[in-house]
């Protein structure tokens, strides 16, 4: 789909990559959650349960007049009698000595949950704080305030808790992880929303752009300089007759787009906008693409809008202008309103091949794997030698027999790969989608020749070196391999996000978290949609929050 990344399976994992992020296998903090588990066990603390009650008469000390004042509490409590549940956990906090601190942070707790019950957040945050202080792994209390935080609306706070639940329980438990994923996007949009609206545009790097624009065959802006197209001053150099009487430009920006000077189409288009030139309509769409790519939604929409209601334009303009604009409001979460764009893009001009093509990315994207695989043969019905569109069926195909675990159609889309590669065998998308579905089968030693493959092609792609790094970890545990290929990821494009995004990940399984927190940050300032930005947030925050876990709690998940 037009200005997106391309679409990649999950590699057999559910998890948020937030918690992949954190997660490093699945015993982690093990010892640390089985003490905790066998000190739980011994001291028993739930209201409504008769949890670390004791048989010695009340009275006898003041830890049992403590002790006694709690049952009577979680009786009331049981009985949905907050009020005197409280008072009753009160009463054992009074009585408890100071020195039994892990009985009086039950007692803080207790008090917290009947709180809790009376929506009364305030107290519930302040009580649960009094037990953490006097048991800094208190999971309930833990797990309580970070609830009570969320009604706060203090997230940072939050998702601090949460964290050290999640490290604690070694992400086990649903619900904390379920919080945590919450807030974490929550705080990721609020962030990315404020900073996205105040960012300077950047253009990305030309290999990203020529890979772009490679996603289109009826895109008649990114076509080259047709004979009759070209500069005044070029044709009377060639001793033919000057068509356009002054300069245009449209016809600049054309050429700088051959010569990838890519930041001066932006004013070159609006100079043939404004002094009303004859390539209007073609240089609206222009400026609107370069928009997008800068990531300025705002300043392409109207661009597109106006393509779009020129009825007298060439209809192969307009049907690009709603394949962007549709896939600009993908990017927005607008799944409604992009499908209404493709769809009618697909109806003014259905003999457009593009049109199937990305509305068979959207398809996947919204999970309707068979409308996608039915997209995609229609755009190898009206362009047979579509090699991308034949790959990404296959992917589709895969993606479809791997989610719905049929070996037999996972063969079946794998040896469809195998097809797709002998009769395209300079499809790099062709070996790269290939090897991620050969990775998820395992297969790693074939997935690595066939990101060889793409390298050999498309040596400049730096997302396939990302890819390729990746592969090590999980094939060789080759942690220097993986890093080194990645780097060199960056030296190709230093504005490759992805490549920034997997070294902060790998950097916090690593345990190198502000590495990893500097990583994220340069990843931001190079997102490409609001969403994605978004996203990276999620990231850094997760990693900020683990360093702050570290510092209180002194919790640390494994690293490599």
């Amino acid at each position: 789909m037009a200005a997106s990344k391309p679409v990649e399976p999950q590699s057999g994992s559910s998890l948020p990559r937030w918690q992949l992020a954190l997660l490093i296998g699945t015993p982690i903090v093990l010892g640390v959650g089985a003490v905790y588990l066998w000190n739980r066990n011994k001291t028993k603390d739930s209201p409504g349960k008769r949890n670390g009650e004791r048989t010695t008469p009340e009275g006898s000390s003041p830890l049992d007049r403590a002790q006694g004042a709690k049952n009577k509490g979680n009786k009331y409590f049981k009985a949905g009698k907050y009020e005197q549940a409280i008072h009753c956990y009160t009463e054992a906090i009074g009585l408890c000595p100071r020195e039994n601190q892990t009985d009086l942070s039950t007692f803080y707790q207790n008090r917290a949950a009947a709180y809790e019950q009376q929506m009364m957040w305030t107290e519930v945050v302040q009580d649960c704080t009094q037990a953490v202080e006097m048991n800094p792994r208190y999971i309930k209390a833990l797990f309580r305030r970070a609830k009570a935080l969320e009604r706060l609306d203090n997230k940072k706070e939050c998702l601090e808790d949460v964290t050290a639940v999640c490290i604690l329980e070694a992400f086990q438990n649903q619900q904390s992880m379920l919080l945590a994923d919450k807030v974490l996007k929550l705080l990721g949009k609020e962030k990315a929303k404020d900073k996205y609206k105040n960012r300077d545009p950047l253009m990305p790097s030309p290999q990203f752009i020529k890979s772009y624009f490679s996603s289109f065959t009826d895109d008649v802006i990114s076509q080259p300089l047709q004979k009759g197209e070209k500069k005044d001053e070029d044709k009377d150099n060639e001793g033919e007759a000057a068509e356009v009487t002054e300069s245009s430009g449209y016809l600049k920006a054309k050429q700088y787009m051959e010569e990838e000077n890519y930041d001066k189409i932006i004013s070159e288009c609006t100079k043939e906008v404004e002094s009303g030139g004859r390539y209007i309509a073609e240089a609206l769409l222009l400026r609107a693409t370069f928009y997008l790519l800068i990531g300025n939604a705002t300043g392409a929409q109207p661009d597109l809008d106006r393509v779009i209601n020129m009825e007298d334009a060439n209809i192969k303009l307009r049907a690009n202008a709603l394949i962007k604009r549709g896939s600009m409001y993908m990017q927005q979460q607008q799944p409604m309103m992009s499908t209404q764009d493709f769809n009618m893009a697909a109806e003014i001009d259905t003999s457009n091949a593009d049109v199937y093509h990305h509305r068979g990315q959207l398809k996947i994207l919204l999970d309707q794997v068979e409308e996608a695989v039915g997209d995609f043969d229609e755009c190898i019905l009206l362009r047979p030698d579509s090699a991308l569109a034949q790959a990404q069926k296959c992917f589709a195909l895969y993606r479809q027999a791997y989610t719905g675990n049929s070996q037999s159609q996972v063969q079946t889309a794998m040896d469809g790969f195998e097809d797709v590669i002998r009769r395209f065998p300079k499809c790099a998308e062709g070996y790269a989608l290939y090897a991620q579905a050969l990775t998820d089968q395992q297969q790693f030693g074939k997935a690595d020749q066939m990101y060889n493959k793409c390298i050999d092609l498309e040596p400049d792609n730096a997302t396939t070196y990302v890819h390729k790094g990746l592969l090590q970890l999980q094939w060789k545990q080759d942690l220097d391999l993986g890093l080194d290929l990645i780097s060199k990821a960056i030296e190709i494009d230093n504005k490759c996000d992805f490549a920034y995004e997997t070294m902060g990940t790998i950097e916090v399984q690593r345990g190198n978290l502000d590495k990893a927190i500097d990583m994220f940050k340069k990843a931001i300032n190079l997102a490409k949609s609001e969403m994605e930005m978004a996203h990276l947030y999620s990231l850094c925050d997760a990693a900020y929050a683990q360093t702050e876990v570290a510092r209180k709690y002194g919790l640390k998940p494994p690293t490599l």
